[in-house]
């Protein structure tokens, strides 16, 4: 019962990295890129949580679906797993909408015209 939340966390993950490989939206239209972001809003939200912390505005909370685990202080296990979802979610959905919307003005996606 004690990994339900990472599970979920990793499965709500998977999901959205098949979304992204089935329309080509975040990492498989330009992994680099897509690593880059990745890796910048992981690291800030990371440093916005740490500084939560110390600050004592955020607590860990007891759950029973949470593993339990902690890597800091304050700090689950979960906490960097959902913080990399956020991001892909984030990207994925941005892209996702941007490409419809450009669809709606009858230009192909990533081409840059009319720019």
């Amino acid at each position: 019962m004690g990994a339900i939340y990472l599970a979920a966390l990793l499965v709500s993950l998977g999901c959205m990295l098949l979304l992204d490989w089935r329309f080509r939206l975040f990492f498989w239209r330009d992994a680099v890129s897509a690593a880059i972001v990745t890796a910048v809003g992981f690291t800030f939200f990371l440093l916005w949580d740490a500084a939560g912390i110390v600050n004592g505005i955020f607590f860990r909370g007891e759950g029973v679906i949470a593993t339990g685990l902690l890597l800091a202080p304050e700090l689950p296990i979960e906490e960097p797993v959902f913080l990399v979802f956020l991001v892909v979610c984030t990207m994925v959905i941005y892209s996702g909408a941007a490409r419809i919307l450009e669809h709606r003005r009858g230009r192909p996606a990533g081409t840059g015209a009319g720019r």
